[in-house]
């Protein structure tokens, strides 16, 4: 197994929105419980990469109005979502890019589809991503799916990411545990390896 971090990382905050607070009738989307708490997490290991100088990049996923952009997206189990314009769309208050982040808005599922991600990285000199966000076998199963095969290390914080139910969730980091074997970790480890680099 890999050591958690190898060379230079980088935190992927993927779509922490306020839709992941609202009811499947409001927001288009489910949820599986405890989000909150989620949150929260994310918020320790954020301020953790700002004091070891670990860029940190925020995605939100948002939609045209009517609807042009979706594509496929609609096919699935989920509804209208993500709209420009909508409070649910917007990140959450405690989770938003502070001065020296990178903000990112998509289109698509993948952080990597039709955005500038992936000259961001390489700009950085970045070799290992952590990922944190929503949902774990959406927006985060293919963002770790498209980073694999452009030969990142990449390892998803289990516990600051959040599947539409406890099952896919589950079904999903055992797929990427299955690409990359190490992968799944949890914030605490994180944050070790974390105060790790800063102690070296």
């Amino acid at each position: 197994m890999r050591e958690l971090i190898g060379g230079r990382a980088a935190l992927i905050v993927i779509d922490m929105q306020k839709g992941g607070l609202e009811p499947f009738e409001t927001s288009g989307i489910s949820h599986m419980a405890g989000y909150q708490e989620r949150i929260n997490r994310v918020v320790t290991v954020v301020d953790a990469c700002h004091g070891a100088g670990i860029p940190v990049i925020f995605f939100q996923e948002i939609h045209r109005r009517d609807l042009v952009d979706f594509g496929r997206e609609l096919d699935g189990a989920e509804g209208v979502h993500c709209l420009e314009g909508d409070p649910g769309t917007d990140l959450v208050d405690e989770l938003r890019p502070r001065p020296g982040d990178y903000f990112i808005q998509k289109r698509r599922y993948s952080c990597f589809i039709h955005t500038d991600l992936d000259i961001l990285l390489r700009g950085l000199g970045v070799q290992t991503l952590l990922l944190a966000g929503n949902l774990t076998n959406v927006c985060v199963h293919y963002t770790f799916a498209d980073a694999h095969q452009r030969d990142y290390h990449v390892r998803v914080l289990e516990d600051c990411v959040g599947g539409s139910d406890l099952r896919a969730h589950t079904a999903a980091l055992e797929a990427m545990e299955y690409l990359q074997t190490g992968a799944r970790r949890t914030s605490d480890e994180v944050l070790a390896a974390i105060r790790k680099l800063v102690a070296a």
